[in-house]
């Protein structure tokens, strides 16, 4: 959790930094992601404003790339870095990339494994002796085990959907000419420190993981 925080707070500090550079092409990042779309052919995808603060992302459901608001109306290296890389997913969805096609499947399952967690957690917290009626505490560390399994997977997976789209995007900026190296090393750091908060939710996940593994080995070993 410390780590996570000090990540996240990194990237906001980069953000902000990065924010107080004029682009020197005086686009938008609603224009950058749309001329990004444009050049891959992509027509059916649209580009949209969201409310909050870094809740810039692609919705494969919808087609539509969600821009905050700092990044859909900013004119600055952190706006045109996120909203390429929200772009480079769209283009991950147009081309099939296998590795965001299993993580799209991945969702319905990750879904259902976190009610089934959370009801095997209450059940735990608030009826234990209940829970032992029915089934064993190595039965609930298994389920829970199971769940937190898909978790991980689902981590793993995501960093190279997020990896490889970061790559897309840097690679257009720069072909294209939208950035000057300063302006591209910039971008580039931005969206490392982007990249750095998947990593730390994956090591935060398997931790978890093998955190319950632990218990269930002991739970066994004990009866």
């Amino acid at each position: 959790m410390l780590v996570g925080w000090m990540v996240s707070s990194r990237l906001k500090s980069k953000f902000h930094e990065y924010s107080q550079t004029p682009l020197t092409k005086d686009l938008t990042g609603a224009e950058i992601a749309r001329l990004m779309l444009a050049d891959n052919n992509i027509r059916d995808v649209q580009v949209t404003c969201v409310e909050g603060q870094l809740t810039d992302h692609y919705n494969p459901a919808t087609r539509t790339v969600n821009l905050s608001e700092a990044v859909y109306h900013g004119r600055n290296a952190a706006a045109t870095a996120v909203a390429a890389h929200e772009c480079g997913h769209a283009v991950q969805h147009a081309n099939a990339y296998s590795m965001l096609e299993f993580r799209s499947a991945m969702v319905p399952i990750q879904n259902v494994s976190g009610t089934i967690l959370n009801v095997v957690l209450m059940a735990m917290m608030f009826g234990a002796f209940a829970v032992r009626g029915l089934f064993s505490m190595q039965t609930a560390l298994l389920v829970i085990i199971a769940c937190y399994a898909v978790f991980a997977l689902f981590s793993l997976v995501t960093l190279p959907v997020e990896f490889d789209a970061s790559r897309r995007a840097l690679a257009w900026i720069e072909s294209r000419g939208i950035v000057t190296r300063a302006e591209h090393d910039m971008a580039k750091d931005a969206l490392k420190w982007a990249a750095m908060t998947y990593v730390v939710a994956a090591i935060g996940a398997i931790t978890t993981l093998l955190y319950y593994v632990m218990m269930y080995l002991g739970v066994r070993r004990s009866d």
